[in-house]
């Protein structure tokens, strides 16, 4: 597999009016995130810290996770109301739970949802927000931490102090770390502990830090014992040994950093409606659809379109066939719409275009010969429009499933290095049992790409793959080999251009959340 884009990201959560299962207190909510990638088969990644009496928690621990742009990673956040001491969750109450996908999460940065009992309706008012932050710093900071005096906040007995850290974002302050209790001690001093670096200050030594001090209570009413700020510049100052010496940071902007910053990714399809593959009706012809309801076509269709889907907020594809006699002048034509609209060619979602290309396929005549250029010509039209404002805002995914050798090879070539200028990438899917020798010219991983004048592409935008090659495996296997160097070529590209992502990306949770145990 191409793992280029094994990115680990980190997940912060929080929860709003929880249901309260609990007689004479309130919830003790955890949150355990379950994920899946196959289909059906979930496994455990971790859970958080149980927070105390609490319907509105905010989780210190994050969940981390390895991202894969090229597959749709499902993840199941479960809330339940802990009462004792085992790791079996089943004999705790369940307080709800939310589904979605990674990329869901990635492409909102900070999502926030209802969530649902086993039977599908609401869980009362309740609601989980999360948030996504890409991993790029591992660097942690070892801290011991005591203090003297500290106010009394307790009738009988002493204060039980803990400490909070809060990172400073945007748009408020967000939970870092939270220390153990230390009971019934007014100079405390708590066991090492140790903060990632990210978490912290985002590798900003001079960033604001907000340390708050509480003195813990059981029924969740935290008292406010003290507060101050201060940044790692000045912690260090204070360490006890030689200061740690630290790398200087220079940013690089990732793929999820334009993802999270609002960057969209457009995805068109274009199908391949040539007299070579055969009578649609004909159980020999690559576009027969079997009783099953699937051909290459569609299924190739469906692995891709899953995936890049998530990243897309319309979710409206274009979507084109080409080298057909198309109604009612049966003129042969090289981009014309599945849905027969040239105003309006967008279908809704993946199912869309599956349900565009079932209708248009009895309507049309396969006819050829086999072009490509006017269909990447269309979509490179949108592509410098989205250009010419000037921001990382849009990057364009066309998919051309084929099955066979292009005509227009010369034109197709020229089109190509055109549009590796701009934001787009061209994924080919070979169907049937064609020799595919020229389009492996097209896929620059043996050599740079050039026009018929010899210019070169700038940068490698086409990836192509045989279907045949994946006919015996996995269905998520094919979008995982063709969408593998997506993630690389939007990045390639914005560098090159010099475009930063649209918007920071600045999740955030409010601060006071009550402690573990």
């Amino acid at each position: 597999m191409a793992a280029s884009c094994v990115t680990k990201v980190e997940l912060t959560v929080s929860c709003e009016n929880l249901l309260d299962k609990d007689v004479g207190s309130k919830s003790d909510p955890l949150c355990v995130l379950l994920m899946d990638t196959s289909g059906n088969q979930w496994f455990e990644v971790d859970r958080t810290e149980r927070v105390k009496n609490c319907l509105s928690p905010k989780f210190a621990k994050k969940f981390v996770v390895d991202y894969y742009f090229e597959v749709v990673q499902k993840l199941r956040f479960g809330i339940y109301d802990i009462d004792n001491k085992t790791i079996d969750i089943s004999d705790d109450d369940f307080l709800g739970e939310f589904e979605c996908s990674l990329g869901q999460i990635v492409s909102s940065s900070k999502l926030t949802r209802p969530l649902m009992l086993k039977n599908k309706k609401p869980a009362g008012k309740g609601t989980i927000t999360i948030s996504a932050e890409e991993i790029k710093d591992n660097r942690v900071v070892n801290f011991e931490m005591e203090a003297r005096k500290l106010d009394n906040k307790d009738f009988f007995g002493k204060s039980d102090p803990y400490l909070e850290f809060y990172r400073q974002m945007e748009t408020g302050w967000q939970l870092a770390h939270r220390t153990e209790v230390v009971k019934n001690n007014l100079n405390p001093c708590w066991r090492p502990f140790k903060i990632p670096l990210r978490s912290l200050c985002a590798g900003d030594m001079e960033k604001p830090i907000k340390v708050e001090c509480y003195d813990y209570d059981s029924d969740g009413s935290h008292d406010l014992i003290g507060i101050f700020e201060t940044n790692m510049k000045r912690l260090q100052e204070a360490s006890r040994t030689t200061p740690v010496r630290w790398s200087s940071i220079t940013k690089e902007y990732t793929f999820l950093d334009y993802i999270m910053g609002g960057c969209q990714i457009n995805f068109t399809v274009g199908i391949d409606f040539t007299g070579s593959n055969g009578d649609p009706k004909s159980p020999d012809s690559l576009h027969y659809i079997s009783p099953q309801g699937v051909n290459e076509y569609l299924s190739a269709i469906w692995s891709v379109g899953l995936v890049v889907q998530d990243y897309d907020s319309d979710k409206m594809f274009p979507a084109f066939g080409f080298g057909a006699q198309i109604p009612p002048s049966w003129q042969v034509s090289h981009e014309f719409p599945l849905n027969f609209n040239p105003a309006n060619p967008f279908c809704a979602g993946v199912e869309g275009v599956v349900e565009a290309y079932r209708m248009c396929l009895p309507q049309v005549k396969l006819y050829g010969p086999t072009n490509f250029a006017p269909i990447i010509n269309h979509v490179a039209r949108f592509a410098l429009q989205a250009l010419q404002q000037n921001t990382a805002s849009q990057y364009y995914v066309l998919l051309i499933i084929t099955d066979g050798v292009i005509t227009d090879m010369d034109q197709t070539r020229g089109a190509i290095v055109a549009a590796s200028r701009l934001p787009m990438s061209i994924i080919i899917v070979g169907v049937g049992k064609a020799d595919f020798t020229d389009m492996e010219i097209l896929d620059g991983d043996d050599g740079r790409l050039k026009s018929i004048k010899g210019e070169p592409a700038v940068r490698d935008i086409v990836q192509f793959v045989p279907f045949r090659k994946f006919q015996n495996a996995p269905k998520e296997e094919l979008a995982r080999c063709v969408l593998a160097e997506v993630p690389g070529q939007v990045v390639t590209f914005f560098n090159m251009m010099k475009l930063l992502p649209p918007k920071p990306n600045t999740p955030v949770d409010s601060p006071n959340g009550p402690p573990q145990n």
